[in-house]
């Protein structure tokens, strides 16, 4: 990918993700399903200016739906998607709220 603000879509923000900035100073996004882990740390030390650690990645299969209409039923599915857990050194963070 060559354009690095496509690959970081959206940073999650739940109560798991907010235990994990304050314990361990890990973030948490939603990346595209064709970034490698590479690709994930130099993008988000060039958008963030910090110093990344590590970068553990997990996908995500689209669950099953059935949606009812006028017109009958239609059977499909929710897509895949990619979560990144990014862990930044020590001393430096993201504010997650100038993201969003």
């Amino acid at each position: 990918m060559s354009d690095l603000r496509l690959m970081i879509q959206k940073p999650i923000i739940t109560e798991k993700s907010t235990e994990l900035k304050e314990a361990n100073n890990r973030y948490i996004f939603k990346v595209d399903l064709r970034a490698n882990k590479r690709q994930i740390k130099k993008a988000v030390e060039d958008l963030f200016n910090v110093r990344v650690k590590h970068v553990t990645t997990a996908v995500y299969r689209g669950k099953p739906r059935v949606v009812t209409n006028k017109s009958g039923r239609f059977t499909g599915k929710t897509p895949n998607w990619k979560k990144a857990y990014v862990t930044v050194a020590e001393g430096d963070s993201i504010d997650i709220f100038d993201v969003v």
